[in-house]
């Protein structure tokens, strides 16, 4: 069964690992200049690298989508920088989530495939997708929602250790990232991670920079930049978060409880 996942930063990603773990064929696609901060766990860093492994799982850039097929017959997952889904001319997906978290709603529907998966705000079950998963963190975290919305954005990140909001790192002017730290790096409080044009972006506190967007990236004031973790634990920067896991399993969730999909699969 093949799934079609709109998007590789790190949530999509998480997804994927999950499904080809669980035996699913699986196809990413991004834009030609993804902007990721988890990039040690993103297949979107395949448009750049080529190839890029997260916890065991390889993905591999395709230019050309005769490829896609014998990329899957590899054990790869294709990545494809495909923003306006030319490669279903190609493929036939059974499922398409759609991972972007643009937070408004998409241009495309249930048309897509026999079952379309939203991830978070933005999404309608029954609307504009069949249904969508909760990414907000909470006790809700994962649950397949077959109608309705799910929460609300709220913008705060998870707390780790009592720091919340300030672990994230934003561009404080638009302009031209220039990186001085590489993820994976300690930091102490103060130290210099990034330029942005004339402005420093420092560390909030002690920690590891557990994501940096790429040096060179075009940014706007306000954006998420990177992301700093007090644990200073390396590992932390390699690995699938908790929160990817849970969205990860409430797609196998849906997947799995669409009645015609589940026929076919014990089939």
């Amino acid at each position: 069964m093949l799934v079609l996942i709109r998007g590789g930063g790190d949530l999509a990603s998480g997804v994927g690992v999950r499904l080809h773990r669980s035996g699913f064929e699986v196809v990413i696609t991004e834009l030609p200049e993804p902007l990721v901060v988890r990039r040690k766990v993103s297949f979107a860093e395949a448009v750049h690298e080529g190839l890029v492994q997260i916890e065991g799982v390889t993905g591999k850039l395709v230019e050309d989508f005769s490829e896609i097929k014998s990329v899957l017959f590899s054990g790869y997952i294709p990545v494809l920088i495909d923003p306006d889904l030319k490669c279903l001319e190609v493929i036939n997906p059974d499922v398409v989530v759609d991972a972007r978290m643009r937070k408004k709603p998409p241009r495309e529907g249930k048309e897509l495939a026999s079952l379309v998966i939203g991830l978070g705000p933005g999404f309608i079950a029954d609307e504009n997708c069949h249904a969508v998963i909760e990414t907000n963190r909470g006790h809700n975290l994962g649950r397949v929602i077959w109608r309705g919305v799910p929460e609300q954005n709220t913008g705060i990140p998870g707390s780790v250790q009592g720091y919340s909001s300030e672990r994230v790192l934003r561009a404080p002017v638009d302009g031209i990232l220039q990186t001085r730290a590489e993820i994976g790096d300690m930091l102490t409080k103060g130290s210099l991670v990034a330029l942005v044009g004339e402005e420093k972006v420092l560390a909030p506190f002690n920690g590891i920079l557990r994501g940096l967007l790429r040096d060179g990236s075009t940014v706007k004031s306000g954006l998420k930049l990177g992301d700093v973790d007090p644990r200073g634990d390396l590992n932390l920067c390699k690995l699938i978060s908790d929160k990817s896991r849970a969205i990860g399993g409430g797609v196998l969730e849906a997947i799995l409880a669409c009645p015609d999909l589940r026929s076919v699969l014990w089939t």
